[in-house]
């Protein structure tokens, strides 16, 4: 792992903030899961994302998880990082039926087969977080 930056430090911690507070556990795994094939892609990670994007002050936490759950369900091929941010969603606030209706709305613009994908990602999402014990947003 290459040396650290006063500034990089600052956006790292930043960055690992942002992650707990926007996607916690999930997050980390994600995370914890690059340390070993590749540590650098995983600060990067943090930086980048959840320390200069996530902590701008032009939109919420609630905000940049509705739009990230739409990018992801448009793409069509990335149900993992949508399962995160499915989590994510529902950690900064969105409710499961507003979770429905972001997936629903991307049928209009990225077809039929895309928010299925997005709608079966939910789904999991919402029965793991229920069999955890874990209450419902509304």
């Amino acid at each position: 792992m290459t040396q650290l930056t006063t500034d990089q430090h600052e956006r790292y911690a930043r960055g690992l903030r942002a992650l707990a507070a926007i996607d916690g556990d999930a997050g980390h795994k994600v995370i914890d899961s690059l340390a070993e094939i590749a540590p650098d892609f995983a600060r990067y990670v943090i930086e980048f994302p959840f320390g200069d994007i996530y902590s701008r002050p032009g939109l919420d936490l609630r905000a940049r998880e509705i739009a990230t759950i739409a990018a992801l369900t448009a793409m069509g091929n990335a149900t993992p990082q949508l399962k995160v941010h499915i989590e994510a969603g529902l950690n900064v606030g969105l409710s499961r039926a507003e979770i429905i209706e972001i997936i629903m709305q991307m049928a209009v613009y990225a077809g039929f087969p895309a928010a299925l994908n997005g709608l079966f990602a939910a789904r999991d999402v919402f029965a793991a977080r229920t069999a955890s014990g874990q209450a419902p947003a509304a």
